[in-house]
């Protein structure tokens, strides 16, 4: 064989290695629900081998995570992270079959969203991604909540980078908006088909030892503006003074925001109320959603020792840490909180629940 022979056999077999390799990408992603490039990159890092490949975008790899901070009492988790080990193809949360282990809605309680333009239904919830402990069981039970209750807009706290991972290969019918990629973090999760998302924006805290700041995103949502806003504000006693300066630099942000937007933010504030009083209290145009509706009793505590042995604390301490903060917009449409109600107070198989935190779910009207 001579040299242009050789060539000529070297192109073809090139070709048919081409050939061979979008056709695995083309397989891949029809298995993964992804898109060509996704699959070319997980099956580039893996030699091309395609069961190597499905089992590395499914069961990502963990990387240990660190933080400078412990729990709101102080206490020091260990930092390395198991994320949930599943054979499962992409799942949309809202399908009810992916309901596992978690009870039904209470009479009275927050109803699965009806898709209609008069209601919308919102969670926060920190989702203690930090505690490695039974973290598989503990997250499949958070997406068992978000199948259940199908919200239209979610923000959590305390996620870590697996976590995220595993929401946005699961939670196919949101989009998914990350308060930063490094560490923990927020993230705000909307419901494609009832949400559209405008503009999103980061603010930082500078002097925060924790690595927290505050996420935005302005949505339209039932023909309304709304402006979401989350964070996880400063943790434990010691840094009471640095908690307040985020909160002055959040209710600024809510009170700037345009006249016609509805603004939401929720989180885990880790305030106190004695905290709130000390800086002359909220503004008079920003309500806070639990006082608003009536104090109700059972959504007084969502960091509750006495209840959540999660921590296996040895004191009783029981706090509002996680609050809904809420400003009406001037004109347009008016949107109203109704009902408030707390998730994750099941546990789950392994004897704990999804968080050392309840998740407050709340539904607001809509009034055109």
């Amino acid at each position: 064989m001579d040299g242009e022979d050789a060539q000529q056999a070297g192109d073809r077999d090139g070709d048919r290695l081409t050939s061979e390799r979008n056709q695995k990408c083309l397989e891949f992603a029809n298995i993964a629900g992804c898109d060509r490039a996704v699959a070319q990159c997980f099956l580039a890092e893996n030699d091309w081998e395609m069961e190597r490949a499905i089992n590395s975008y499914f069961d990502p790899a963990v990387e240990p995570v660190s933080r400078d901070e412990g729990t709101a009492e102080g206490t020091d988790p260990s930092l390395k992270q198991t994320m949930p080990a599943t054979s499962e193809s992409c799942i949309d949360l809202t399908g009810e079959e992916s309901v596992v282990g978690c009870a039904k809605p209470c009479e009275g309680s927050v109803a699965q969203s009806s898709e209609d333009d008069s209601h919308f239904s919102f969670l926060t919830w920190n989702i203690d991604g930090l505690d490695e402990s039974n973290l598989q069981e503990r997250a499949r039970g958070v997406c068992s909540y978000l199948a259940l209750y199908s919200p239209d807009i979610v923000f959590l706290q305390e996620v870590i980078p697996p976590y995220y991972e595993y929401l946005k290969k699961r939670a196919v019918s949101y989009q998914i908006i990350p308060g930063s990629e490094d560490g923990y973090f927020t993230a705000i999760m909307l419901k494609k088909s009832r949400v559209k998302l405008i503009s999103q924006e980061i603010v930082s805290f500078p002097n925060t030892c924790m690595m927290r700041n505050l996420l935005i995103a302005n949505v339209n949502l039932c023909g309304s503006h709304i402006c979401l806003m989350t964070s996880h504000l400063e943790s434990t006693k010691d840094h009471t003074k640095e908690r307040l300066d985020q909160l002055r630099v959040v209710l600024k942000k809510i009170l700037d925001a345009p006249p016609s937007a509805t603004v939401i933010f929720g989180g885990d504030t880790n305030l106190r109320d004695s905290e709130v009083a000390k800086i002359g209290g909220l503004p008079s145009n920003i309500v806070d959603v639990w006082e608003f509706l009536g104090k109700p009793e059972h959504c007084r505590y969502t960091w509750d020792t006495k209840v959540n042995n999660n921590l296996r604390a040895r004191y009783t301490c029981r706090l509002r840490f996680d609050r809904i903060l809420y400003r009406t917009a001037n004109d347009g449409s008016q949107v109203i909180p109704q009902s408030l109600d707390l998730v994750g107070l099941e546990k789950l198989d392994c004897g704990r629940y999804p968080s050392d935190h309840w998740g407050l779910l709340c539904d607001f009207q809509v009034i055109l």
